[in-house]
């Protein structure tokens, strides 16, 4: 948990009397999970890694101020589901627990005896309950509840209670932004989707890519030849409409809400994965133009053209929101 607050915090007047409120507050919110909790806001299919799906969408309802799909843009965020990570500054597991908040707020949620800070069975429902206490504790801030727990999460309770509300605090201000945007990726749509107001360019500029040979890593500069992969070029497309894509696939799946099959509209991104249950496994991404087409540069000794998309490792479709892009436009990795 990026908390660069933990340090600081240890000195603040108060502070042994809210570690005590968060520790009974922990055990509360879990005897109180399935009482009242809510239950509104589902996951997305295929926005969360199988193996977590369950765990997310239990424990994202242990309080109101949390929801599945925002425990899941949280966990994203720290891990990108990755059980094994660690940071620099020294945080755990999937949830990027500090050891020392850990040995406070861990749990044992899967009843093996053990509160183990790698085991996302411990550390997802540990990261809800952390949360749903930092909720309690900042209740009567002014301004939006999830908001103030979020910022509470990364800044510390403190902070917030001394601001009345989210601090002027850049890195902060940023994390809050960052979930409240991915969680609507991650959120199961309620009803159609709006459509997209740069799909109309973002199809365009695709077009005018058409026949141009493929180029594993290429991004369409003049070191490039002009020459596109297949994120290279679902990037390019909507940064000429003024949407900062992430480089990477698999992070554009998370750059806006996921319609249906049946509510895809031109201008989504459509995405292909080795595993339908795992957008981790996510290979591939085009641009729907419409009547089960892509334009998309397929592979290594192919040109950028028009495919179907109804194939066997279909996994689902991404409608682009410039919050969700910038959210993630920071990011890197493999093409």
């Amino acid at each position: 948990m990026r908390k660069f607050w933990v340090a600081v915090g240890v000195g603040i007047g108060g502070c042994l009397c809210f570690v005590g409120l968060l520790v009974v507050g922990v055990y509360g919110a879990a005897g109180g999970l399935f009482g009242g909790a809510r239950g509104a806001v589902g996951l997305a299919e295929g926005a969360v890694p199988a193996e977590y799906q369950g765990l997310v969408q239990k424990w994202g309802n242990a309080c109101p101020a949390l929801n599945p799909a925002m425990l899941a843009a949280q966990i994203y965020s720290e891990s990108a589901w990755n059980p094994r990570a660690q940071s620099p500054a020294g945080a755990l597991g999937i949830a990027q627990f500090i050891p020392e908040t850990w040995a406070t707020y861990g749990i044992d949620a899967d009843g093996d005896g053990k509160a183990d800070i790698w085991d996302p069975r411990d550390a997802i429902p540990s990261a809800a309950l952390y949360d749903c206490a930092l909720a309690r504790y900042v209740k009567d801030v002014p301004g939006d509840n999830s908001d103030n727990m979020l910022a509470s999460y990364n800044a510390g309770a403190y902070r917030v209670i001394k601001a009345g509300g989210v601090p002027s605090i850049s890195e902060t201000q940023g994390y809050v932004r960052e979930i409240r945007a991915l969680e609507k990726s991650f959120a199961r749509p309620l009803g159609r989707l709006g459509p997209s107001r740069q799909a109309a360019g973002a199809i365009s500029f695709a077009q005018g890519k058409l026949g141009t040979p493929y180029l594993w890593g290429g991004n369409g500069g003049p070191e490039d030849g002009g020459r596109f992969d297949c994120s290279g070029l679902t990037k390019a497309a909507y940064e000429s409409v003024g949407i900062q894509l992430p480089r990477v696939a698999d992070d554009q799946w998370n750059t806006g809400p996921h319609p249906g099959r049946g509510e895809l509209q031109p201008g989504d991104l459509v995405f292909f994965a080795h595993d339908l249950k795992d957008p981790r496994t996510i290979h591939h991404v085009g641009i729907y133009v419409g009547g089960g087409y892509m334009i998309n540069a397929p592979h290594t000794g192919a040109l950028i053209r028009f495919d179907r998309i109804d194939t066997p490792d279909y996994i689902g479709a991404t409608r682009v929101t410039q919050d969700g892009a910038r959210a993630l436009a920071a990011g890197g990795g493999r093409p």
